[in-house]
């Protein structure tokens, strides 16, 4: 498998899509872009299970290596393993579903899918990437699109938005850089030069003074991207501004690079900086979890309903990586890819609402379940996946991070734990009013009557993400599999070099 496939696919679509005359094209090469994505995600697992059957034992399968910046020791170097793939697979199975939804934008067509091809490019080399330079480049190539894509597309305060959401990542991004120069420059790779390879850094031992200042300055900055509180407030707005695509590769995708990266980076490279803050990590996302669930209880817009129920459910995440025992970790590696495919179904149901009723206010809809059925239904679906029902992706992601939690013999800890599982109640009751309201009940406006149920693409898109949160519902063993071993290897770091 040649993993700079993932990154050849969207690049070739984007580009081919600026060459396109019509809508029609347009919209298929996107499709079809998109399709090959998911069929290389598809192989990939396929391939890397098989590699794992056939004994091949090695940290990170189907390296690539070519010398970049020689002068700083930069590499283009790739490379994947279980996480990583799972992360690969959400951001191939958000993609083909934003290109669907996106399926009848007429305003600056060419311009809308060549951002989105853009910005799963940055996903896609992001996840694979093993030298911390060429990590950090893709992170920023996803920045600029989604300024643009609020900028340009979005609705309601969209400037404000996009430059507040421009802004704090570019923020968050600033820490990044500078902690990793910080391990680059106290870091070598064996011959006296220093290195930027994520694999050969963590075969060494960072000082415990270095990693006492460089971790919260390399967690905060990915936390960032994360929405981690109180850092947070850039996530509603942008949310509510942007377009459905780009809200569903929004939560869907970009703040999966948060979580990805504070356990890929920080955590695992800085064993002992990460025992140090564990507490003050697991502080943090106890309340984001907290005032995340009661602010979504306080809103009437649908998308800020989803877009601080994200906080709340990001919180969960940093909450199984502070955790530092390998079930949780495994838990938050579930939890990114399950609240990943869940908000982009929910935000995917809410566009097709507000594209038929011109209203997002709670208040103002009612009985819609008579003339969109479908659309209900997947609202309704993404709400239970959201609140924790047996048999949806939801509730694997999250019992796993508790029982993993749970394991830590701490009375502030475990206390941590019971406050965030306490919080599916209050998810549970902002779900399911926001359902009741605008599903059942009375007709509040008798046009809605005559609204028109979801249409083809629409329809497909969301199975998509369905026949996604199902496979890890119903059956997360493949997925427990995948993450497992390699959640290991970072405990393993975790408990040898940190000597506890």
């Amino acid at each position: 498998m040649n993993l700079t496939l993932l990154l050849l696919v969207p690049m070739l679509t984007a580009l081919v899509i600026l060459t396109c005359r019509d809508l029609f094209s347009v919209r298929w090469v996107a499709f079809i872009g998109s399709v090959i994505q998911l069929a290389l995600g598809g192989m990939l697992l396929v391939q890397y299970n098989a590699a794992r059957a056939a004994g091949n034992t090695a940290q990170m399968l189907f390296e690539s290596r070519t010398s970049w910046y020689a002068a700083w020791n930069i590499e283009y170097y790739v490379g994947v393993d279980g996480i990583s793939i799972a992360m690969i697979l959400l951001t191939a199975f958000v993609v083909a579903a934003g290109v669907l939804i996106s399926w009848k934008m007429e305003v600056l067509t060419k311009e809308f899918f060549f951002l989105l091809m853009l910005l799963s490019v940055g996903a896609y080399g992001f996840f694979i990437s093993l030298d911390l330079f060429t990590m950090f480049f893709f992170l920023e190539i996803a920045v600029l699109p989604k300024f643009l894509l609020i900028a340009i597309w979005g609705s309601g305060k969209k400037e404000y938005s996009a430059m507040k959401l421009a802004l704090m990542l570019m923020a968050g991004s600033a820490l990044v850089l500078i902690g990793i120069l910080g391990i680059y420059f106290n870091t070598n790779d064996g011959s006296g030069h220093h290195t930027f390879d994520i694999l050969k850094i963590s075969q060494q031992h960072i000082p415990l003074g270095i990693q006492t200042w460089m971790f919260p300055i390399v967690f905060t900055g990915f936390g960032i991207f994360t929405a981690m509180f109180p850092f947070h407030t850039w996530a509603p707005d942008g949310h509510s501004s942007a377009p459905t695509a780009a809200s569903m590769f929004l939560a869907g995708i970009s703040m999966k690079l948060g979580g990805y990266g504070c356990l890929r980076v920080a955590t695992y490279l800085m064993p002992e900086g990460a025992h140090q803050y564990s507490g003050a990590i697991i502080l943090v996302a106890t309340i984001a979890i907290i005032y995340g669930a009661f602010a979504t209880l306080m809103q009437k817009d649908l998308k800020y309903i989803n877009a601080y129920s994200s906080i709340s459910h990001c919180g969960f995440v940093l909450l199984g990586i502070g955790m530092l025992t390998k079930t949780a970790i495994m838990g938050a590696v579930m939890q990114m890819v399950s609240h990943g495919l869940m908000t982009a179904l929910f935000f995917g149901a809410i566009g097709m609402m507000y594209e038929r009723t011109h209203t997002r206010q709670v208040a103002q809809l009612g009985g819609l379940l008579k003339s969109i059925p479908f659309i209900g239904v997947v609202f309704i679906i993404a709400g239970l996946c959201s609140l924790g029902l047996p048999g949806l992706s939801g509730f694997v992601a999250e019992m796993t991070i508790f029982m993993g939690a749970w394991e830590v013999h701490h009375f502030w800890f475990r206390l941590a734990t019971i406050l965030a599982c306490a919080s599916i109640v209050v998810t549970a009751v902002y779900i399911l009013r926001a359902a009741g309201s605008s599903f059942m009940g009375p007709v509040t406006d008798g046009n809605f009557l005559k609204l028109k149920d979801a249409s083809w693409n629409e329809k497909l898109a969301s199975i998509v993400l369905i026949v996604a949160i199902l496979s890890i519902g119903m059956a997360p063993f493949w997925l427990t599999n995948l993450v497992g071993p390699d959640s290991q290897l970072i405990m393993d770091r975790l408990l040898n070099i940190a000597g506890h």
